[in-house]
């Protein structure tokens, strides 16, 4: 079982070897997972700064800080960036990339080199993604819709779109590397029924990445090839149909919504069955339902589409359907909801930004249902309302659960604690800064204000002064974490090997652990969360 000693000094992922060659070339899952978080965290930042600019701009009425033509390349490149070099990859690339091996008991992934080629593709895109925002930018928004892109945009849109591609593939990699890894190299005992539901919510979402991304890289070669070889694919003029990408285009971008959440959802499990001491409520549901979520997501598509001119029949029957994908997601809420229930609650950093993500992906969820509503979907559409919906989904739903994981996890992804207070109050910031950011955005949007407009009606100034607000105290909360993890690494305490004394194999290893995760391949003889055992053996050393 799990032990809360410190670990003596001895060999591990991070002091194996040293020089930059040795980090540029490792095969070591963990070191790549290191790798992406570097990378991740500089275009989120770089992100964030287009989206201090959008917030600044909006802050007055008149369109004053910038020209109306820079003011759609700055929302493209903070939704380009933000999207495909952030939200999609963080989870999966950071997180998943470090613990996958170890949760299952294996000594790497399926693959090392083609994990390393993944984080080169990431990087390779992202190059090219910077080459095109320094020589010009994009100015189509990040769905590249036709005709504009195809015909009437002159800026950088084959760039934008081969950086999109290239980083397409990286995640396609990445999703074989799991689902591989998941069904060869489990432990002897790590059966389907004991895997931790980090595991299970990351096959579910290579499955989308495998099937779901191709589409786009094919649509985007498509957009490039009409623009430079001026084929009739999607530009009426040309004989084309601009619907034919959006269905094309959303049949993969509805999905990779869950490719942002469902990682996340992972994460709220295990910090959620830990720091209540309880073994998650109906396991094998918070299982299924992440496969359910990674099936149904790509029936879905078309909702993104009611205003495009659907028959009244294909709208209801889509309007079906996402209602009926918000089931799955409700069994989680719900099943994490019941494990609660008379737990012995952790009021932990980790678990704070837990609570955190349940208020938020459930306001998200919730103003989800409103958009699959025919009657006020069209009333709603390319509103604010739709920026604030999508934003308490994959900002405050992913980042809520990717800060949870990281605060989790990085004792044993360090081998240092980090100051609990000030985690406590980055989250506590972090959560008041997203609501006061994004809440007044559905009022502006229920009132009219559309969406990616350079100006506004004087009347709607009070409610962008508060979001701009709140995108402020959000930026500190979001600083915070970065300054004390570096921090950490030099002054921290030493972790120990399980400093929450949770169940998983991950905390069975040394922090840091040795690179090949383990010094004997583990038999697991236990089921998933056995936390009434681990309570019946030991003393939780955690504050209350």
């Amino acid at each position: 079982m799990a032990t809360t000693a410190v670990t003596p000094e001895r060999a591990n992922y991070l002091n194996a070897e040293y020089g930059v060659k040795s980090w540029l070339l490792t095969v070591d899952h963990k070191r790549i997972a290191l790798l992406y978080l570097l990378s991740v965290t500089l275009f989120f930042f770089l992100g964030g700064f287009f989206a201090l600019l959008i917030r600044l701009e909006l802050l007055t009425p008149a369109g004053d800080l910038m020209q109306a033509d820079t003011y759609n390349k700055v929302f493209t490149m903070h939704g380009i960036i933000m999207v495909f070099f952030f939200l999609i990859p963080v989870v999966p690339a950071v997180l998943g990339n470090f613990l996958m091996p170890i949760m299952i008991g294996a000594k790497d992934l399926a693959f090392p080199r083609i994990n390393l080629l993944s984080w080169y593709l990431y990087v390779i895109g992202g190059l090219l993604i910077l080459h095109c925002m320094l020589t010009g930018g994009v100015d189509t928004g990040w769905t590249f819709y036709p005709p504009f892109s195809t015909s009437f945009s002159n800026t950088k849109v084959v760039e934008a779109g081969l950086a999109v591609f290239v980083s397409g593939f990286s995640s396609i990699l990445t999703g074989l590397n799991f689902i591989v890894t998941v069904h060869r190299m489990r432990a002897p005992g790590m059966t389907w029924d004991r895997l931790p539901l980090f595991v299970w919510a990351n096959y579910a979402t290579s499955i989308v990445m495998i099937l779901g991304t191709p589409v786009v890289a094919i649509t985007i070669v498509l957009v490039a090839l009409e623009r430079t070889l001026h084929l009739g694919i999607f530009d009426p003029k040309l004989g084309g149909d601009p619907l034919l990408f959006q269905h094309l285009f959303w049949f993969y971008s509805h999905p990779a919504v869950y490719i942002m959440i469902l990682p996340s959802m992972g994460v709220i499990s295990e910090l959620i069955t830990c720091f209540s001491r309880k073994r998650v409520f109906g396991y094998k549901f918070v299982a299924l339902s992440s496969v359910a979520i990674a099936v149904l997501g790509f029936l879905v598509w078309a909702h993104h589409m009611f205003v495009a001119g659907m028959s009244l029949y294909a709208g209801l029957i889509f309007s079906f359907l996402s209602f009926f994908v918000a089931v799955p997601s409700a069994i989680k809420v719900f099943n994490w909801t019941a494990t609660l229930y008379k737990g012995s609650i952790s009021f932990t950093t980790p678990m704070l930004y837990a609570f955190g993500f349940l208020g938020l992906f459930t306001m998200g969820g919730l103003t989800g249902l409103f958009l699959a509503a025919l009657g006020v979907d069209v009333h709603v559409t390319d509103t604010y309302f739709i920026v604030a919906h999508f934003h308490y989904i994959m900002v405050g739903g992913v980042l809520m659960g990717y800060l949870g994981g990281m605060h989790f996890w990085w004792p044993k992804i360090s081998g240092r604690m980090y100051p609990e207070f000030w985690g406590k109050l980055s989250a506590l910031i972090v959560f008041l800064g997203f609501n006061l950011t994004f809440f007044p955005q559905f009022i502006l949007g229920y009132m009219g204000m559309p969406r990616r407009y350079w100006q506004y009606p004087p009347e709607f100034q009070i409610l962008n002064v508060l979001s701009t607000a709140g995108a402020s105290v959000l930026a500190v909360g979001y600083l915070l974490p970065m300054i004390y993890f570096v921090w950490s690494m030099r002054y921290g305490k030493p972790a120990p090997d399980n400093p929450w004394n949770a169940a998983g194999l991950e905390w069975m290893t040394s922090s840091p652990p040795p690179t090949y995760n383990f010094d004997e391949t583990p038999v697991v003889t236990w089921e998933a969360y056995n936390y009434e055992e681990l309570n019946k053996k030991e003393e939780v050393p955690v504050e209350r």
